[in-house]
């Protein structure tokens, strides 16, 4: 049963974990081959309420295509939020994703034309982010969420489901990473 709890338990643990989507050194990743980010939208870009893009998330952005990255947003959230979101800054999206199912995941690398080892995820959940991006074997990078109070229900179930997944690892001493969250 322990290898079996492993086996399912891994699929939540990211590769790496920051605070922020500007802890992440973009350049090394390029090095490493990685050519596209999906990326989740609310709590990881911008808080959840936030319409739009913030100064310095624009400039986080314009880093990335200078250096050459395709991004596509993919969120679970409905078309008009994602939508009004993205369609200012010409970034690709894709809405009521449905994470951590495949089919947003392999679609976002399809608009990229993109392999699994080109691709990386950036996101706040890892029952929904992490977990999706493990299963096709990308890259996974958990954020802290940017305003962890200001989310709906199921999000909010989700943080409970993670903060006990955590505590577990934790304690087995399987966290490889250090939990930063608040």
């Amino acid at each position: 049963m322990k290898e079996l709890e492993w086996r399912l338990l891994k699929k939540l643990i990211p590769q790496k974990s920051v605070r922020s989507i500007y802890e992440i050194d973009v350049q090394a990743l390029w090095d490493t081959g990685i050519r596209g980010i999906i990326t989740d939208l609310d709590n990881t870009l911008v808080g959840a309420k936030h319409p739009e893009a913030t100064p310095e998330l624009l400039a986080w952005l314009k880093a990335l295509q200078t250096i050459g990255f395709r991004v596509v947003i993919v969120s679970n959230n409905t078309r008009l939020r994602v939508s009004r979101f993205s369609e200012p800054l010409s970034i690709p999206y894709i809405f009521r994703a449905k994470k951590p199912g495949n089919a947003a995941f392999r679609k976002a690398m399809s608009i990229m034309s993109l392999a699994p080892n080109e691709t990386v995820v950036i996101g706040d959940q890892m029952l929904t982010d992490v977990l999706g991006g493990n299963r096709l074997g990308l890259f996974t990078i958990l954020v802290t969420p940017i305003e962890p109070g200001d989310e709906g229900f199921f999000t909010k179930i989700n943080r409970r489901i993670e903060k006990a997944a955590l505590l577990w690892m934790k304690r087995r001493g399987m966290m490889e990473w250090e939990d930063r969250r608040p």
